[in-house]
């Protein structure tokens, strides 16, 4: 999603990963992923195709997969908003970082869940899991796998949660995955995973070590939020675009940078965390896409902002600058989750 991009002034120039104020990044052959052994800074493209492990593979053993919905009249945690179609919001005056929405009001929502439980999930287990924004991501279920199959990553089941409609400010979603709070996490913890366990009879770890978040665009930073406001939760997270830039609402003033505030100070000025981030930005990934005018707004330098913060403070992480790549874009996706999920799960040592 395009997170209230205005078409009128959706000026999206293509980003040179070598200008200057940029990390330093190792540039890859064409075609060619980083490894998952390593650290650091990499530049790929601009040729994308899918790794073997993004397609079907017909001999190798299948994970099951199962859906349910969950109402919004169910939630204690989020009973639910909407933002009138074709309506954004305008900067407050006094305050450009500030957007004032109008047009919000409770509504009622659906969400859909899908869960992807391994052939080789052993029942009574504690499970590793890995929890997805804005499913049902069949990708996902087919490169685990894919990686489950080669051993490459442990058997985990990803739990892929819908969200609850519209996008960025004055919407369900823009409250659940742009809002800088553990909320979210919690909605998770309190009303999703335990429906999880009972409906399919599998028990989900609680180490936060084989506990992971993945997402794009506000999915992504959500993936984080969760992580840094919850880390006696989940220590791995996952990427697409990473909505690291101001879109929160409502205005809160103790976060008045929103997202982008993850790299203007809260990682700098804080303790080093237990967390493992993998990210990926796109070089027409999105610039300024809405009326908003306050210098945080630009997705790449977002992304390339938390790619020096974390190497400064000295996070494992691996940070992907797509040349030919625009927002979340699917042809990098097919090529890099696999590699992605590996690097994320390099360190884990299963459970007994």
């Amino acid at each position: 999603m395009l997170c209230g991009i205005n078409p009128a002034v959706a000026q999206i120039p293509t980003r040179d990963p070598h200008t200057p104020g940029y990390v330093k990044a190792t540039e890859l052959p064409d075609g060619a992923n980083p490894s998952p052994d390593s650290n650091g800074n990499f530049i790929i493209g601009p040729t994308h195709h899918d790794a073997p492990e993004s397609v079907v593979q017909a001999d190798i053993p299948q994970g099951k997969i199962y859906h349910f919905t969950m109402n919004s009249k169910d939630s204690k945690i989020y009973p639910g908003i909407a933002r009138e179609p074709n309506t954004f919001g305008s900067p407050d005056p006094a305050n450009p970082a500030k957007l004032i929405v109008t047009t919000s009001h409770p509504a009622p929502y659906n969400r859909q869940v899908a869960v992807y439980v391994p052939e080789q999930y052993v029942p009574g287990t504690a499970a590793p899991f890995i929890i997805g924004a804005d499913g049902p991501d069949n990708l996902l279920f087919v490169v685990l796998d894919n990686l489950i199959a080669k051993g490459k990553v442990p058997p985990m089941i990803a739990i892929s949660i819908g969200n609850g409609s519209g996008d960025a400010q004055g919407s369900q979603r823009g409250l659940e995955y742009d809002t800088m709070s553990g909320l979210y996490a919690e909605f998770v913890e309190k009303e999703v995973l335990p429906l999880v366990e009972s409906k399919y009879q599998v028990k989900l770890t609680k180490n936060p070590d084989g506990r992971a978040t993945m997402g794009g665009s506000s999915g992504g930073s959500c993936a984080l939020v969760m992580a840094w406001y919850h880390p006696e939760l989940y220590h791995r997270v996952l990427t697409y675009s990473g909505t690291y830039i101001n879109q929160q609402w409502p205005y809160n003033p103790e976060s008045p940078q929103g997202a982008w505030g993850f790299h203007g100070h809260l990682i700098p000025e804080s303790p080093l965390k237990p967390l493992r981030i993998w990210m990926e930005v796109g070089d027409q990934d999105l610039f300024n896409p809405n009326i908003m005018r306050d210098g945080m707004h630009d997705w790449v330098l977002a992304n390339e902002n938390m790619a020096k913060a974390l190497s400064v403070k000295g996070y494992p992480y691996q940070f992907v600058f797509a040349r030919n790549a625009r927002h979340v874009d699917g042809n990098v996706r097919k090529q890099t989750l696999p590699e992605a999920l590996e690097w994320l799960w390099k360190d884990y040592h299963l459970e007994h």
